[in-house]
C-alpha cells in the first residue's frame, strides 16, 4: 500500500534550528556528558514570585474559556504597562494571544493573502519562517551582516525590495537572534517607507526591557503618523521568565486590523485562562524588578563575548539587546559542527548545544558558518560552555582541514 500523501505545506515545513538537535543532546547526557544548552531562549532566572503566587492562588471553581480577545483585567493591565513605557495603547486596541508566536500568525493572516510578501531582515527569528509556511506568505529577506553588527540595510535598498505584492515590513527590536537594537532614526525611515507605499510595519518587541550599555528601546508605536500602519507583537515569556505561560499580544490603532485579529482569535476560542491571571501579576510589578535582571544579563553577555574573543577568527560585534548573539566561526559547516559537538566531542566531560544559524536565514547558503548563542545560563556555566566551544572549534578545524585562523575579530 502506498503511503498517504501529505500536503506540500507539510513537506516543505522546516524543522526548528533551535530544537532539532535536542535529541542528540539528550543522548549525550545519557552517555554522561554535561551539555550546556545555548540553543534556546529559556532563561534560568526564576519566574517572579508574584506570578507564581497568582498561579497558586487561582481559585476559579470552573476552569472556563476566557473571552477571545482576552480577559478584561489583562487587557487593562497590558494597557497600563504600555502607557508606563510611553506606548499609547487602549485595552480595545489589544488582543491577547497564545504566546508571541500566535501574534505573528494573526498578523500574517490579517494583512496577507496567499502569495503576498512580507519583507524581513535575515538572520531573523526562525518562527517567522514557520508561520509564513503555515499561512502561505512569502518572506522576502534582506541580508544583514555580522561585520557591521547586523544593522539594517540603507532605506533605498529596502525600498527597492518593495513590490506590488508587499504587504508589510517585519522587524524584531531588540533583535532575536542578533541582539541588535535599531535606533529611532531607523524606525522613522521605515515609517516613511510604509506610509509612502501604504503597507504595514510589524514590530516584534518581546525584548523591550533587555537593553544594555545605557541604550534604550524605541517602539514603533512612538513614531508619529503610523497609527494606521503599525502592528505591535509582544509576549510575557522572556520579560518575566515565563516562557511556558504562552501569553502574548497583537496591538494596533488600526481598528480593521484589531477586528480581523479578533475574528481569528474567536476561531481558536481563547488563550490560557490561568496564565492570563498570572501574567496580570507580572505586568503589575514595579519596573524596578528589571534592574538586577538586566545587570545579570549584561554580565552573561560579557562572559560570552570574552569566550568568543578566545576563538581566533570569530566574527561578532557586541550585542546591545535581547540575550542572543550570532557569531561567524572559522569553520565551514556549522550544522555539521553543532551535531559533532553532541555526538563526537567533549572537553573534560562537557560540551555545548548551539543553534546552527542557517535556519535563521531565508536565502539558501547563508549562515553556514554561523551559530546562535543564547546567554541564558549563569556566568559560571557560560564560562565553562565557552571554554568547551573554543576547544571544539579548534578540534573541528582539524577535521575540516580548515586553515588556522589568526585574527581575532570579536569587538
Amino acid at each position: 500500500m502506498k503511503n498517504l500523501a501529505l500536503s506540500q505545506r507539510a513537506n516543505r515545513m522546516p524543522a526548528s534550528p533551535i530544537r532539532k538537535l535536542i535529541p542528540l543532546a539528550n543522548a549525550a547526557r545519557k552517555r554522561g556528558v554535561t551539555i550546556y544548552p545555548l540553543n534556546i531562549g529559556q532563561p534560568d532566572i526564576h519566574t517572579p514570585e508574584p506570578v507564581r503566587e497568582a498561579i497558586r492562588s487561582f481559585d476559579q471553581k470552573v476552569l472556563a474559556y476566557s473571552p477571545s480577545p482576552g480577559e478584561d483585567y489583562l487587557l487593562e493591565a497590558f494597557a497600563a504597562y504600555y502607557k508606563q513605557n510611553q506606548i499609547p495603547l487602549e485595552p480595545e486596541e489589544i488582543i491577547v494571544t497564545t504566546g508571541g508566536s500566535e501574534s505573528i500568525f494573526f498578523a500574517y493572516l490579517a494583512i496577507c493573502d496567499p502569495g503576498d510578501e512580507v519583507i524581513v531582515f535575515e538572520p531573523f527569528y526562525t518562527n517567522y519562517n514557520g508561520m509564513a509556511f503555515e499561512t502561505n506568505v512569502t518572506l522576502k529577506a534582506l541580508t544583514t551582516y555580522a561585520e557591521d553588527g547586523f544593522q539594517l540595510p540603507a532605506m533605498d535598498v529596502i525600498e527597492k525590495a518593495i513590490t506590488p505584492k508587499t504587504r508589510g515590513i517585519l522587524i524584531c527590536n531588540p533583535n532575536n537572534p542578533t541582539g541588535t537594537i535599531y535606533p529611532r532614526q531607523t524606525l522613522e525611515g521605515l515609517g516613511y517607507l510604509v506610509k509612502k507605499h501604504n503597507i504595514f510595519l510589524l514590530a516584534d518587541e518581546v525584548y523591550r526591557e533587555f537593553t544594555y550599555d545605557g541604550l534604550s528601546h524605541t517602539s514603533i508605536m512612538q513614531i508619529p503618523g503610523l497609527e494606521e500602519h503599525a502592528i505591535l507583537l509582544d509576549s510575557v515569556s522572556k520579560r518575566y521568565s515565563a516562557c511556558g505561560a504562552r501569553i502574548g499580544t497583537i496591538c494596533s490603532k488600526n481598528k480593521a486590523v484589531v477586528d480581523a485579529c479578533l475574528r481569528f482569535a474567536q476561531a481558536r476560542l481563547s488563550s490560557p485562562t490561568v496564565e492570563q491571571w498570572a501574567s496580570r501579576a507580572g505586568l503589575m510589578m514595579d519596573p524596578s524588578y528589571f534592574k538586577p535582571i538586566l545587570e545579570e544579563y549584561q554580565r552573561r553577555r560579557d562572559a560570552v563575548m570574552t569566550g568568543l574573543a578566545a576563538i581566533p577568527g570569530a566574527v561578532c560585534k557586541t550585542p546591545t539587546g535581547a540575550f542572543y548573539v550570532i557569531v561567524k566561526l572559522p569553520i565551514k559547516d556549522a550544522e555539521l559542527f553543532a551535531r559533532w559537538l553532541l555526538t563526537d566531542f567533549q572537553a573534560d566531560g562537557e560540551s555545548v548545544l548551539v543553534a546552527p544559524a542557517a535556519g535563521f536565514y531565508a536565502n539558501p547558503g547563508l549562515g553556514k558558518d554561523e551559530i546562535r548563542i543564547s546567554y541564558v545560563l549563569e556566568v559560571e556555566k557560560l564560562n565553562r560552555a565557552m571554554k568547551a566551544l573554543a576547544a571544539g572549534v579548534k578540534q573541528f578545524q582539524k577535521i575540516e582541514g580548515h586553515p588556522k585562523a589568526e585574527n581575532v575579530a570579536v569587538a
